[in-house]
């Protein structure tokens, strides 16, 4: 059966009609705004950088600046108390005493640390029968600033020697009066009378305190009546410390040759004679 021509444009015509009312009823669903509010993308955790261990710290240590680093944390997972990494936050914790070991990236948290102004600070860091003795220092002295607590110091007296009868290269002197002693505390004023000559106002003097023995504390208070103490920085190598030599004084002459030159170079040092008349009567010649 032949179908006419006017049926089949009349077909066409409606399958162009249903396939145009279907690709706009898909559009219109497309770009039709969905029911309710639409969610919007979750935000990423707040972050912020705080102050963490550097290394491994071992209880006892004394907080140095190498010991810490800025490491970046979720804000929600910091633990109460975790210090931002500022330099005020920094500061704080310089010469610090760790109460219990850290392991690396551990963040600083007051209860982890014992500052110096804190109560019991020198009596928690002061080694078995040992004590605090504080040395008054400038800005040259006390080795331009660049002592931190931990370090291990020698301190040196340099004096002056007030005798008209010596020779020009036997009129200062300088020695080691205590070697290998650890630096506890700087710029903590805990001994009174421990600053030095302040009759200079653009002086700025501070003080560092050394952990020494009983009687290396006396050495101290006696050196310095005698003349100016200066602090020399001791390797940190982790070697275990040599036998101290016996103690030698440094002359002047032995360290400027010029002081000899009146009265030749390869001068043998002074004489001495003593002359004893009975028990109680001696005399002293110099030549």
């Amino acid at each position: 059966m032949r179908v006419p021509p006017m049926v089949l444009r009349l077909l066409l015509f409606g399958l162009l009609l249903l396939g145009a009312a279907g690709f706009g009823g898909l559009a219109w669903f497309g770009l039709r705004p969905a029911d309710g509010p639409v969610a919007e993308a979750a935000a990423p955790p707040a972050r912020a950088m705080v102050l963490v261990a550097a290394r491994p710290l071992r209880a006892g240590t004394l907080i140095k600046p190498e010991d810490l680093v800025g490491q970046e944390m979720e804000i929600a997972a910091m633990p109460a108390g975790t210090r931002r990494d500022t330099r005020e936050a920094r500061a704080e914790l310089f010469g610090a005493m760790v109460r219990h070991s850290l392991p690396q990236g551990d963040p600083m948290l007051p209860e982890d640390v014992l500052r110096p102004g804190d109560r019991g600070f020198l009596a928690a860091v002061l080694g078995a029968d040992m004590r605090a003795v504080s040395v008054g220092v400038d800005a040259v002295s006390g080795t331009a600033g660049l002592i931190w607590p931990g370090d291990r110091v020698d301190v040196v007296l340099t004096q002056q020697i007030n005798d008209d009868s010596l020779p020009a290269y036997r009129r200062v002197a300088g020695e080691t009066v205590l070697p290998d002693a650890r630096v506890i505390a700087i710029d903590q004023a805990l001994v009174q009378g421990a600053m030095g000559d302040t009759t200079d106002s653009n002086r700025q003097v501070r003080t560092v305190t050394l952990e020494v023995t009983a009687k290396q504390a006396e050495r101290i208070a006696v050196a310095t009546r005698l003349g100016r103490l200066s602090l020399v920085v001791r390797s940190a190598t982790g070697l275990e410390p040599a036998a101290e030599p016996a103690p030698a004084i440094t002359w002047g002459g032995d360290v400027s040759p010029a002081l000899r030159a009146g009265r030749g170079a390869a001068e043998a040092p002074p004489q001495t004679l003593q002359i004893f008349q009975g028990a109680a009567k001696r005399e002293e010649f110099r030549f």
